[in-house]
Formats: structure tokens, sequence, C-alpha cells
């Protein structure tokens, strides 16, 4: 186990005086692990209704981080995946007590609901209003299956609704029949992509392949209600959103919100797929989608994985959920459901033409191109091992769009104007480090040839290009100790054996001096970071090169 804390037995109250020192509106309760809103004497003095929640740590940013004005006053932590003890909730009780009285809003967890219900009940013999409203969203489960239905991450909408309301000065009936109304009307369904791992146990909670998700799981670590193969995001959303929506029976012309909520471990690049593809399935069946968030609500700590809640509103809902909060886990409100596009402006390079298919330059381009697509995985792979991973891919990608635009590269206007095109396309299609250094290559190459130099100058000409925009020079272990030892072979070879045969011999230039990478450190690039490390593996960027080079001498000597 590999997690960034001092002490299992510690993590929950340390992690909540972090936030405090990060929040300054939240306060820790003295001998506890319940944060509690620092303005809470004022809110007392406002007569305002306050709000309690809580549970087992281990799903932050809940609870802790909604408090604050707007939503929570106040949030008791049990230990990980435990539910806090009654007496840590009674105090959580006394400390917001108000004249108004106090709501808690439960999880529909066995233990939360005992021991916030006991806690409850003692609260009210000392003589505090005390209402309790509980959540059960999870959609995955039979009402009438076991202790009922899951509270996750539904409830953090709730905390929305009950927290604007008692905003607002609303008595303890109407707090606590606006946060039962958004309660019974959310549903939440959840997918697993890995487990998580509980600091105390050390170990996961249970197994998953490589290749397999496990459906309707709840928030503690424990497994769902059924294990399948991988899916795609759209796929996963699709499932999600017809199974919330055919429970609580949404249907067209209904205003919904919608949050997209991360488990933990999964990325937020991977969170925004998922928020797109709901919307657009939600939208497909004619439901309205009215607000929406991505992000990190209700975790399950590391846990890969998501869940999406969608909540069914009219006006009423609507302007409590916009209502302002300074709670510090509450997402900006988003009201726009269309993707935003603006139209890039037109590109100022490149001609359109044919570019016929026995067209040499056109050979040589689609093989460099078939062979980068086909070893994408083994030059990703061995970029990992000495870089970030990525080039493989990003060679890949970019190999895909020039074969998909080579076709329309205007052939009529000679080989420079078609290397021209296919600079264009490289500089569009690759980003980081191989896109400007493959396009420059192409376009000093271009350069060459428009100035009326011949293949074995442009092939210089290129390189030097490429040593220029990069930095770099034969042994910083780089594309360039396999370009070079080929521009300066096949320059040498051309006076006097055929070009088909200059590039044969330079490619094999390329291939000696990639796999010399392999016993130099390097200069330039994420690989420098790594020292020794590096030995023993050949540069993937001059392997990318010497495979390219080697498939373009195989197809123009045939």
């Amino acid at each position: 186990m590999k997690k960034l804390i001092n002490d299992a037995g510690d993590v929950v109250g340390e992690a909540l005086d972090g936030l405090t020192r990060t929040c300054a509106g939240i306060a820790r309760l003295a001998g506890s692990t319940t944060a509690v809103r620092a303005d809470v004497d004022e809110v007392r003095a406002a007569g305002q209704v306050t709000l309690l929640s809580g549970g087992g740590a281990g799903h932050e940013p809940a609870h802790a981080g909604y408090v604050g004005p707007g939503m929570l006053t106040a949030a008791v932590a049990g230990e990980v995946f435990t539910s806090p003890s009654v007496d840590a909730v009674l105090d959580g009780i006394r400390a917001v007590a108000s004249p108004a009285g106090v709501l808690l809003i439960v999880k529909n967890y066995t233990g939360d609901r005992l021991n916030f219900g006991l806690a409850a009940e003692l609260a009210r013999a000392e003589g505090i209003d005390v209402a309790t409203v509980v959540v059960g969203d999870d959609v995955a489960l039979a009402a009438e299956a076991g202790a009922g239905r899951r509270g996750l991450a539904g409830t953090v909408l709730v905390h929305k609704v009950a927290g604007a309301t008692a905003a607002t000065g609303a008595k303890l009936d109407k707090v606590a029949a606006a946060a039962q109304r958004a309660a019974d009307a959310v549903g939440t369904m959840g997918v697993a992509l890995s487990p998580c791992t509980v600091p105390a146990a050390g170990q996961p909670g249970f197994m998953l392949d490589v290749d397999e998700i496990e459906w309707g799981l709840g928030i503690h670590g424990e497994p769902g209600v059924e294990r399948a193969d991988l899916r795609s995001a759209a796929a996963v959303a699709q499932r999600l959103v017809e199974a919330i929506a055919d429970d609580r029976g949404i249907g067209a012309g209904q205003r919904v919100a919608v949050l997209a909520n991360g488990l933990g471990a999964t990325p937020p690049m991977e969170l925004s797929i998922v928020a797109d593809a709901a919307a657009r399935c939600l939208t497909d069946r004619g439901i309205v989608v009215a607000r929406i968030w991505a992000g990190n609500f209700l975790t399950a700590l590391d846990m890969s994985g998501c869940s999406i809640s969608v909540l069914p509103v009219d006006d009423a809902l609507l302007a409590a959920l916009d209502a302002p909060t300074s709670a510090p886990a509450w997402p900006q409100t988003v009201t726009a459901v269309e993707p935003a596009v603006r139209q890039a402006p037109p590109a100022s390079d490149g001609v359109a033409g044919t570019l016929n298919g026995d067209d040499p330059v056109r050979r040589a381009l689609e093989a460099a191109a078939e062979t980068l697509i086909s070893a994408r995985d083994e030059l990703t792979e061995l970029d990992r091992e000495v870089g970030d991973g990525d080039m493989g891919i990003s060679l890949a990608r970019g190999a895909a769009a020039v074969l998909a635009e080579c076709p329309a590269y205007p052939g009529d206007a000679g080989p420079a104007a078609v290397l021209r095109a296919a600079s264009a396309t490289v500089r569009r299609s690759v980003g980081g480090t191989s896109g400007p250094l493959y396009a420059v290559l192409l376009l000093r190459a271009a350069a060459s040839l428009e100035e009326g130099g011949d293949w074995a100058t442009a092939f210089r000409a290129a390189v030097a290009g490429v040593c220029e925009v990069g930095g770099a020079d034969v042994g910083d272990r780089t594309m360039v100790d396999a370009l070079a030892p080929a521009a300066e072979t096949f320059s040498a070879r051309l006076p006097y054996s055929s070009g088909r045969q200059a590039l044969t011999e330079a490619a094999e230039a390329a291939a000696t001096g990639a796999a010399a990478t392999a016993d130099i450190r390097a200069r330039l690039g994420r690989s420098s970071y790594l020292g020794d490390r590096v030995l023993g593996r050949p540069d993937p960027g001059a392997e990318a090169v010497a495979r390219w080079l080697a498939a373009v001498a195989h197809t123009l000597d045939g």
C-alpha cells in the first residue's frame, strides 16, 4: 500500500486539520473530528436552522467540504468508512444547536441511521428541536432489498437544497420538507474500475481484472451488484442514465440537474467525458439538462470509477441549486448544456490538390505512416520506460492524419509542396515534442527543394532544422542520433550508387545510430531526468526514425 499518510490511525484528524488550514471559514470542534462553521454563533443569532451531516471518512471532499454559508453548518466524521459514534454526533448537534432547530441529513446506512438517530433522540431530550432526512438514492438496489437503498453522491445535492432553504430563514419543517423532496427525487448509480484500499486495512476490499468493472457499488469499497467487461465511457454513461431515469420515472420534457461524480482516482479528463456522455444520453431521451457538474463530490478513497446522479428539478429546486454558497467543495454553477464551439480561423498554409497513388513521395509518406501506426504499442512501451509514454501514441495519431490527408496534397505543384502540406498535417495533429520536430523536418526539406537543392541537400537541411529547433546534436540521445548518420550516409553514397541503394544504406546507418543510443545518457527531454536508468534501452525517438526510414527504403526499392 502506498499512501501519503503518517499513521493510519490519525488520517481523519490530520486531514481535517489540513482542511481547516486551507479554508478559513471552517473550524474543528475541539476534541472531535467534526468540522463546523467558524461563524456558527452568528448563524444561531440570525435565527437560522442549522444543518448537520456526516458519516465515515474516506469520502472527501464530503462531508466537511460542504460546510459553509449556504450549505452545512457542521459535518461529523467517523473513522474511514465507519459511522461516527453517537456521542460524536450528539456533540455536533450541541455545537450547532439553534433556537430555530437542527436538521440532520443522513445517508441510508445502518450505522449512520443508528448513531445519528440515537443522537437525535438524546438531543431532543435536552430540548433541542431536531429533524432528520434520510437519503437513499442508490437505484442499483431494489427499495425493499436488505437495509434499503444506500445513500450515495445525490446526498450532496440534498445538502445544497437544504442549505439554500435554511439560508432564507425558513422554519425547520420547511427546510426538512425541501431536503426530503430532493432526497426522494434524486437517483444515483455508480461503477468501479478498481477497488479502493482502506489505510488501516492495507489491501483492496475486492479485486477486479484489468478488463472488468463493477456495476452498482456503494461508497465504502463494497462490491456492487454485477461484474462485467469493461465498456466505453459512452456505454457506461448510457447504462447509468437509463437505470436512473427508468427507476425515477424521469421522462421527456422534464428538467434535471446532473452530477458526474468521481470516486477518488478518476482523472478530471475522464469525468468530463462521462459528463458529456450523460448529457447526450439524457438529451436523446428528450430530457432537458438544466444544470450539470463534473468532479469529485463524494468519493471512496482511491477507487477508480464514477457515479451519476440525476435530480428532476423545477424552478424552486433550481433556485436552491443556484443559490450562493462559499462551501469550498461546491463547484461553480454551469447553465450551458450544449458543448460550446467557436470556429477556428481557416488555415493559411497548404493548397488542395490531388496526389497520385503511385507518386514516390506519397508512397514514402504512406510507408512511414503505416510503420509508425503498426509500431505504436512498441514505441509507447519503450517511451514509458525512459520518458512519459506518449510518443508512440502521438506519432501514430499524426501518421493516421497523414494517411487520411495525403491523397489531397498538391501533387501537381511538386514534391516541395507535398512536404509542406505534410508538415501542416503533422503540426495540426501531433502535440508534445514530436509534433514540432517532425513538422520542421518536413518544412526544411521542402524549403531546400524549393531553392533547387537535391534530395541529399534537402535531407541535410531537414536534420539541421531539427537540431536547431530541438537544441540537440549527435550524442544527446535523441532522434538526431538516427537522423544525422542517415543524412550523412545518404549524401556520401548518392554520387556513387543509385538513390534507392543510398537510401537503403542510410536506413542501415539510422538503425545503427538508434541502437547506439542504448549506451548514451540523455541530455535533453524527460529521459534526461532518469540518469543511468535509461541505459540499456534505445531512445524511442531514434528508434522511430530507424523504423520509418527502413520502411521508406523498402517501399521505394520495390
